[in-house]
């Protein structure tokens, strides 16, 4: 296939397989950290940090996932076919048999099914999609992915709240939501199948987490990564608390399911859903690091609005907030490794973003956890947060005065 061929048959698959990640999506935000929590009574800190950071699990592991297909000589599609299987397999299998650590287990392996993945998809994206367009492109397939969230994450609250799945009396309640996990994933290998792709360049090396010298070798890629690390942490530090500070009888909401789905799933997916062709319009024509940048401040306003207040209006402003970052946040997560990495080299490069990300991802939520059962009010653990992703904006100022002299 030339060029337009493989962005055709590419968009097309990727805009249905979005509508499956888009389920699959609302899993590792909020339902399966709902199931545990409501579906097993009091699982403990322990079990809900676990379970909040399995999609992270998975991104600790994408430099072994890159290594081990370019070992392997196989297409990046199948590979990424394949982990779908064993995703579908684990949901199915939690769905079938109750117990709280096969649940925490299952759920750790799925979603590290999905993330672990994202580098091989990037690598396919950069050489399917045209280099002045990619943004237009991906922006598009994750409308498809937002509104399924978005659609699945309401049905889905609405149906619980409506089943008494708040009476807390089981997994019962919940099970046709892993379900509908394992069905997502299977479409997935259905469709990823499909993807034309090649085999991955070898690198030079063996050890299985050889892609992340490129961390010491490229400074401004060093650089990027330490203010997404910093950005990253105090957000995803406060992105669990959320559903925490929603459900525990401490800070007295006690919100339903419905009520929740609403607040951490459909406001932020309706705004990224609207908002996403922009962002990505601006991603193919402006300086990366100022895109980045004006991203945390969003995110940062969106955090303090949250939990500076416990009264609806406030929280639906607050996460109105956190869904215009998060739109911007998709194509900038999901693609900024194109505009640096040589061309052979972007599912490498995305393996040592992703890594940095999985590991702010387990740490995170759980010094969060850790924090907030040490007596530290939520709002002042939200104000660290800000000002993390604050001061990470601004020690990007240097590379966007650099990016925009290369």
């Amino acid at each position: 296939m030339n060029l337009a061929e493989r962005t055709k048959v590419t968009f097309r698959l990727e805009q249905r397989r979005a509508i499956c990640n888009g389920i699959l999506e609302t899993a590792g935000t909020t339902f399966l950290f709902l199931t545990v929590v409501k579906g097993f009574g009091d699982p403990g800190t322990v079990s809900k940090a676990l379970v909040s950071t399995s999609a992270s699990m998975g991104l600790l592991l994408t430099p072994v996932v890159v290594s081990l297909v370019q070992t392997l000589k196989i297409p990046a599609a199948v590979a990424a076919s394949r982990m779908s299987i064993i995703g579908a397999f684990f949901f199915f299998l939690i769905a079938a048999i109750e117990s709280l650590p096969l649940f925490i287990f299952g759920s750790i392996v799925a979603m590290s099914c999905s993330t672990g993945a994202i580098p091989l998809l990037t690598q396919i994206f950069r050489d399917n999609y045209p280099e002045k367009k990619r943004g237009h492109y991906f922006s598009r397939t994750v409308l498809f992915r937002v509104a399924a969230a978005g659609l699945f994450s309401f049905v889905a609250g609405y149906l619980l709240t409506e089943t008494g799945a708040d009476t807390q009396d089981g997994l019962g309640h919940y099970r046709w939501l892993l379900v509908i996990f394992g069905t997502s994933f299977l479409a997935s290998w259905y469709f990823l199948k499909r993807f034309p792709s090649k085999p991955l360049d070898s690198d030079t090396g063996s050890h299985p987490f050889r892609t992340l010298r490129y961390a010491k070798t490229d400074k401004l890629f060093q650089h990027a990564l330490i203010c997404w690390m910093m950005m990253g942490f105090g957000n995803l530090m406060m992105i669990p608390i959320r559903i925490e500070y929603l459900t525990n009888p401490n800070y007295g909401l006690q919100k339903s399911d419905l009520i929740i789905s609403v607040l951490t799933l459909v406001i932020p997916n309706l705004f990224r859903l609207l908002l996403n062709p922009f962002w990505g319009w601006l991603f193919d024509r402006i300086n990366f690091f100022l895109l980045r940048s004006v991203l945390n401040l969003f995110f940062a306003l969106g955090i303090i609005i949250f939990f500076s207040s416990q009264s609806l209006t406030g929280m639906i402003i607050g996460q109105i907030f956190f869904g215009i970052a998060h739109a911007g946040g998709d194509i900038a997560w999901g693609m900024w490794v194109t505009k640096l990495a040589p061309a052979n080299r972007v599912a490498d490069y995305m393996s040592v973003h992703t890594f940095f990300t999985g590991v702010r991802g387990v740490l995170a939520p759980i010094v969060g956890f850790g924090v907030l059962a040490s007596g530290l009010a939520i709002g002042k653990l939200s104000y660290i947060s800000a000002g993390m992703i604050i001061l990470s904006a601004i020690l990007l100022i240097p590379a966007i005065y650099k990016n925009q002299r290369k």
